[in-house]
């Protein structure tokens, strides 16, 4: 084992050397391609960490400690109301915020425990696949068309593949639903203050980020032109649920909410620096109180530390060989567009193949589908791999495999290749007719 480990150690070392030794420093492709590495990774920093990654990181935290998975799970069971069963399982990625990795261990256990099929089918493709940093970011950087569709196709046909899965093994079906059912739990605080806090944090990622839109008039304009204004009073609402929910002491509530406030009025022109003293504030008051707040400060950092390395490892990586909007990568995006260009059957496939068999770690999905956009991408085939990608890869087909055996993983991973196939090439066609 250790010997294992050495080896391994000594191949990293190796492979970074030989990287290095014969890096084509001066070549003009290769020094435009790391300047594009570079220049998409500024853009990312300074466009979507502050006001929309840190805000998110904060509402998956919330998620994770105020919201009980084993509330969400214990209606998929055998004997549930299919109707149920089949909403909450398609549902459940918004609510849980688990990524492709964290929803194996969850679907291992709910289906052993005697959930019917198919809502552990359902849930465990729409787990990851409308995961709620994943549904933030594609919205935010890929457009909000194409966040729509990703949640529009990842729920309906997550239950359309849970509902043919379950028809196909029917007869086992019937054998497992005389097992027992999850049992009753009891949460420990109203179902209408976690919302509260909840959908607060919510509406202040909403309005930090929105957009100015085309025109200077009507409401959307309206809505841009004082979103600050409008962030400030759910800034309110939430120093009361700060207080009110989570009993955090009010003599630090208050002092944290006056240093935004003096911030914002002694620097008016810059209301993003009042806003990342509120996080800075929010983060402070999270460890200083016992308990879930402090719970929730751990979960949040969690997030942040798992995802951003490699959110910003996959941001490089997708500049140097795909490129941005001013430039090339090391991929000509001729191969691009010949490949996943246009709104074929053979590109939308060709893009859920690829993206059933690739790894994604979390969230890196978006930056490296933006630089293929960039390149040529259809927004078909750009939809098939964000409906496949997430969801699956080699390693996670393994897992699968091994909880419901080797036939019902490749009817899973044919079914899931097959509908973002299909969900490509509606939504290109309606994208070319409606949107263009």
């Amino acid at each position: 084992m250790e010997l294992k480990k050495e080896l391994q150690l000594f191949a990293w070392i190796l492979g970074f050397f030989l990287f290095a030794y014969y890096m084509p420093i001066g070549n003009p492709t290769f020094d435009n391609a790391l300047l594009q590495a570079f220049e998409l990774t500024k853009w990312y920093a300074q466009e979507h960490v502050i006001l929309c990654l840190i805000p998110a990181f904060f509402i998956a935290g919330v998620i994770a400690v105020f919201v009980s998975q084993g509330a969400v799970i214990k209606y998929f069971g055998a004997n549930a109301k299919k109707w149920k069963a089949y909403t909450i399982a398609s549902l459940s990625g918004t609510i849980l915020a688990v990524c492709s990795c964290t929803i194996l261990p969850l679907f291992s256990s709910i289906h052993k425990r005697g959930a019917g099929l198919g809502p552990a089918i359902t849930f465990l493709y729409s787990g990851p696949a409308i995961n709620i940093l994943a549904i933030i970011l594609t919205a935010r950087i890929l457009g909000f068309e194409l966040g729509v569709a990703r949640i529009i196709g990842a729920v309906v046909f997550s239950v359309i593949i849970g509902i043919i899965m379950s028809l196909i093994y029917r007869k086992e079906e019937k054998e497992r639903a005389q097992r027992r059912d999850f049992p009753t739990i009891k949460e420990e605080r109203p179902l209408w203050q976690t919302a509260y806090h909840f959908f607060v944090l919510v509406f202040i990622l909403v309005f930090v980020n929105w957009g100015k839109p085309d025109t200077n008039e009507g409401m959307m304009f309206w809505l841009w032109n004082y979103k600050w204004q409008i962030t400030a009073v759910f800034g309110l609402l939430f120093t009361l649920s700060l207080v009110m929910i989570l009993k955090m002491k009010p003599l630090y509530v208050l002092i944290a909410a006056i240093s935004v406030i003096v911030t914002a009025f002694v620097v008016p022109s810059q209301p993003l620096l009042a806003f990342v003293v509120a996080l800075v504030g929010l983060s402070l008051l999270t460890l200083l109180t016992p308990g879930e707040s402090q719970d929730w400060g751990r979960e949040t950092w969690g997030f942040a530390k798992q995802i951003m390395p490699l959110l910003a490892a996959g941001v490089l990586v997708a500049g140097l060989l795909l490129g941005t909007a001013g430039g090339e990568g090391l991929i000509p995006s001729s191969w691009i567009a010949t490949l996943v260009g246009g709104n074929s059957v053979q590109a939308n496939f060709f893009a859920s193949v690829f993206g059933a068999f690739m790894y994604f770690a979390t969230l890196t999905e978006i930056p490296i589908i933006q630089g293929l956009l960039n390149n040529g991408m259809g927004q078909g085939p750009a939809l098939a791999l964000l409906l496949a990608g997430p969801a699956l890869s080699l390693p996670n087909m393994l897992v699968i495999r091994s909880v419901i055996g080797t036939q019902k993983t490749l009817v899973y991973v044919v079914l899931v290749s097959i509908m973002a196939t299909c969900s490509g090439l509606l939504y290109g066609t309606f994208f070319e007719v409606f949107l263009l």
